[in-house]
Order: C-alpha cells, then structure tokens, then sequence
C-alpha cells in the first residue's frame, strides 16, 4: 500500500501520478508493477504499470495513459487525489537495458523507456541511443521536450493521423527505419501495441537482426 502524493496531466491524456516509496522497495529502470485503486469496487481490479521516475528517488513515479471512454482503472485515476491509497505488487518486467541501440516505442509503450532514458542521463550514458517513437498526433507526444534535451537528433518521431513539417508521417517501416540511422548491430528495444511490435519485429527479420538483439515487452 502507498499513498499517492501528487497527480497531474504531461498530455491530453496522461497522467503523472506521484506516490510515496515503501520501505526497502527497489526496481530496476524499465521494470513495472500490478497496481489497484483502494476504494470499494476497485481493489481487485489490478493493472500493469511502469516505474517511470529513478530507482534511487524516495519517490515512486507512474506514467498512465487514461481511456475515460473504457470506464476502467485508468479513468478513475483522473479522480485519485493527495493522500488517497493505491496497492502496489512486487517489480516484474522483461525490458532492461543491455547495451546501446534503437529503443522504438508505440504510444504509451513509451512508459518502460523513461526510466532507462533518465537512469542514462543521470550516468550521463546517453551516448548513441537513439528512440523512435510512434504516435497518432503531435499532442500524444510524451515528455516531448524532456526527450529532446536529453537526445536531442538521436529523438526521431513519426505520426500516423497528423501531417508535420517536422515528424515522419505514417507508420514505422523497414526505410523509416534505415534513414533514422540505426546501426544493425546494436540493440533493438520494442515496447508498444501488438500490431506495432509485430510489424517492427517483422522489419527486425528481414534485416536478419539477431534475435538475441531484440529485447521487447507488449504493452
């Protein structure tokens, strides 16, 4: 159980929600939890979330996209204030950093590299990363200015529903990917819907990119 401590919108539709840290709780950067809500009715509806803020903050950080249309978890959490409760599980997660590469996300599959990205540039890390991030508009951008100091050219977006002088536009495909620069022997990450990931992972084939490179969570 950890109390919330803040909540706040970093998009139309993102949420940052804030909570103490329990005693000796540890996670590694891309690492996530099962989260409920402790109210009535909400206790058993327990969802996946990712730790977004550092491991060593006393503080733990959550990035949610909320679908207000669904009725479900992430939608009474636009109503969670200071001092209310959430129950949080034991870290899981098959995303970890192991070397430089192209971490490619989708939507809100972007929540397990935030905190890789931050743990690197506290390290100061960053070095070749690169992250290519797909999304339907410019204002589903997440931490948009965050990524872009951090990253800088390294920070490439493409937009599937919005037509930008300065993003691609469509979806993700093997040429995209090419003129991003990404060197094929580093380290692919992938974290997104599944139609997203299987179609990275078939360009990811056809580039005979060692399965061993790959390293991905569906989202």
């Amino acid at each position: 159980m950890t109390k919330v401590k803040s909540v706040s919108k970093i998009t139309h539709d993102v949420l940052r929600i804030v909570t103490e840290k329990p005693l000796h709780y540890t996670f590694s950067p891309g690492q996530a939890t099962e989260v409920a809500i402790n109210k009535e009715g909400w206790k058993n509806e327990i969802r996946p979330f990712t730790f977004t803020n550092l491991p060593d903050d006393n503080v733990l950080e959550f990035t949610i996209k909320t679908y207000p249309s669904h009725k479900g978890v992430t939608n009474e959490m636009l109503s969670l204030k200071p001092g209310d409760e959430l129950i949080i599980d034991e870290p899981w997660g098959t995303i970890a950093y192991k070397g430089e590469g192209a971490f490619i996300a989708g939507g809100a599959g972007i929540t397990p590299f935030i905190s890789i990205f931050r743990h690197l540039h506290s390290q100061n890390k960053i070095g070749n990363n690169k992250l290519i991030y797909a999304n339907k508009t410019k204002a589903d951008i997440v931490l948009k200015d965050e990524f872009e100091k951090i990253l800088g050219r390294n920070f490439i977006n493409i937009l599937s529903d919005e037509k930008t002088v300065e993003y691609g536009y469509g979806f993700i495909t093997e040429d995209f990917l090419k003129k991003s620069g990404i060197d094929l022997k580093k380290y692919f990450y992938i974290c997104g819907p599944p139609p997203m990931m299987d179609a990275v992972e078939k360009i990811l084939q056809n580039l005979n990119i060692d399965q061993k490179m790959i390293v991905k969570e569906e989202f």
